[in-house]
């Protein structure tokens, strides 16, 4: 039967690259952990890794373990913390991971008030740049709840936490028969070279679709891996930028347009399991006081 040990085993060599190495992380002797492997791998019926002379590399069937690896290793982290927190022995810890553009605008006043209801309860935040990284990362089992746009084949718990709304930035100077009415059509600035974001970046492939949907591709004068500094660079007269309406500051000098038709996604809180009482009572917090 597969062992605990033998998972954290099997993710250690992949993350070290070696046996060599892994065998010192793990404090036991190389020709144990080769032993380990071994009867891991007679476990599950065939190889996972392959020795190369100067690293390691994982097999078609130890690519497919390795994620359920990790999941099992993290769950069996949360249980002990959960049984250690149940007994006393510590406060606790909530694993959380979102998206870059989320954990700016909308968790800060959630976790505001979840460490005034809850200040013995640590939050550890994980940040991914794109939804399919975070859903990938959950699955995983990297956290216990992520937050982000609805993920799609999702077999867990899924809650709507609302309706996120882009908008357009401008300049607040020279400004155009754009904006009538606090409404502009993206068609209009199909001239433009815009403020983009990076490759990898979930929002750049948002921003490409809505220029697509209104029949041009948009032309790049600068693009930023942050998603703060896009509303910035916008302001600053770099070229306009779709930006989550929540991540602007409250005191901003750019120029704030509606774009017509609106851009909206659904942000939802999602688990991969039924959610403990800890978590539950954080995706509740969530649903209250998150700034969508």
């Amino acid at each position: 039967m597969t062992s605990l040990r033998q998972l954290e085993y099997l993710v250690t060599v992949v993350d070290t690259g070696s046996f060599t190495r892994a065998a010192e992380l793990l404090h036991v002797t190389q020709p144990a952990l080769s032993h380990q492997m071994r009867a891991l791998e007679q476990g599950v019926g065939g190889p996972l890794l392959e020795r190369l002379p100067r690293s390691v590399r994982l097999t078609p069937m130890g690519r497919a373990m390795l994620p359920h690896a990790r999941a099992a290793l993290a769950g069996a982290e949360r249980a002990r913390c959960a049984a250690r927190q149940a007994s006393g022995l510590e406060a606790g810890e909530l694993q959380v991971a979102t998206v870059y553009s989320v954990s700016l605008g909308v968790l800060p006043p959630a976790l505001r008030m979840w460490r005034r209801e809850r200040p013995d309860v640590d939050v550890r935040l994980s940040e991914y740049r794109h939804t399919e990284a975070l859903r990938d990362a959950m699955s995983a089992g990297a956290a216990d709840v992520a937050i982000g746009p609805a993920p799609e084949d999702w077999s867990g718990p899924v809650r709507p936490l609302g309706v996120e709304e882009f908008v357009v930035v401008l300049p607040a100077e020279g400004a155009s028969e754009q904006g009538a009415g606090g409404r502009v059509a993206l068609s209009t600035l199909a001239d433009c070279a815009w403020v983009h974001y990076a490759p990898g970046n979930g929002l750049a492939e948002l921003v490409d679709r809505a220029c697509a949907a209104a029949g041009f591709r948009p032309r790049a004068a600068v693009r930023t891996e942050q998603t703060a500094a896009a509303p910035i660079l916008a302001a600053a007269g770099l070229g306009p930028a779709l930006v989550p309406a929540n991540v602007l500051p409250a005191r901003f000098d750019g120029r704030v347009l509606r774009p017509d038709p609106a851009i909206r996604r659904t942000l939802t809180a999602y688990c991969r399991t039924g959610p403990d009482p800890l978590t539950a009572a954080f995706i509740d917090v969530l649903a209250k006081h998150a700034a969508v």
